[in-house]
């Protein structure tokens, strides 16, 4: 009956679709890596421990390790700290860093004639960011001489740069304005870390030391102080 010859056909077909099974290449398993004290996800190549991955992290991120707010950072740092140096110039980037003052971040190297790309952003400063930075800079060093940490408020901020307020030719709302953001942009750039309980006083960060070195503060301090002397032009 036709029944059974199809039968009979199908089973012949499945011994060959069998046999050609047992024939084939066997299927090579390739297991996957154990994970090890430095390999942290499958394909990773990276040299560095945990911790040091971690510091190396945060200084690409910005815009600084602080030693006191970064207090497991800031060990890992200087444990690995050549390596992390390695793998920054890798990046066209140099490691800045102040044991002294438990400070370090990362700055653009200096290529000279090397097209390198620019990884790291940067914020113009306007007038009055330039003249809050000084003022810092120099409070951060009157405090160096008293072996303290600095700390200003914001009323004695906006009291500094008030003597400016007629080189910017604009009204009094307008100038408190332009205070308050430069005031902010050093709270989100961490040069400004507010005190524990207190909305009004802040630390400046040891950061700016290396920022602005006392030669630049000196040169500064002479244009700053020239624009601040010299009479308001009549209208």
């Amino acid at each position: 009956m036709n029944w059974h010859e199809n039968s009979t056909d199908t089973g012949a077909e499945n011994e060959a679709t069998v046999d050609d099974l047992y024939d084939a290449e066997p299927v090579v398993v390739t297991p996957l890596p154990k994970r090890g004290n430095d390999v942290y996800y499958l394909g990773d190549t990276g040299r560095l421990p945990l911790d040091a991955r971690r510091a190396l992290c945060q200084l690409l991120i910005g815009p600084s390790i602080d030693q006191l707010r970064h207090a497991k950072l800031w060990p890992a740092l200087i444990r690995s700290e050549a390596a992390i140096r390695s793998a920054l110039s890798d990046l066209f980037l140099e490691l800045v860093l102040d044991r002294d003052s438990g400070v370090a971040f990362t700055r653009q190297a200096d290529t000279e004639d090397v097209d390198a790309p620019v990884l790291l952003r940067t914020s113009p400063l306007t007038f009055i960011d330039s003249v809050l930075l000084l003022y810092l800079r120099q409070q951060l060093a009157e405090a160096d001489a008293r072996g303290n940490r600095a700390v200003v408020a914001d009323a004695e901020m906006a009291e500094a740069l008030a003597i400016y307020e007629k080189n910017l030719s604009t009204d009094r709302a307008g100038f408190n304005r332009r205070v308050a953001a430069a005031v902010q942009k050093m709270k989100d750039t961490h040069i400004l870390t507010r005190l524990a309980g207190q909305e009004d006083r802040h630390e400046v960060s040891p950061a700016l030391k290396l920022l602005f070195s006392a030669e630049d503060v000196s040169a500064l301090s002479t244009v700053y102080r020239q624009l601040r002397d010299t009479p308001a032009a009549e209208a």
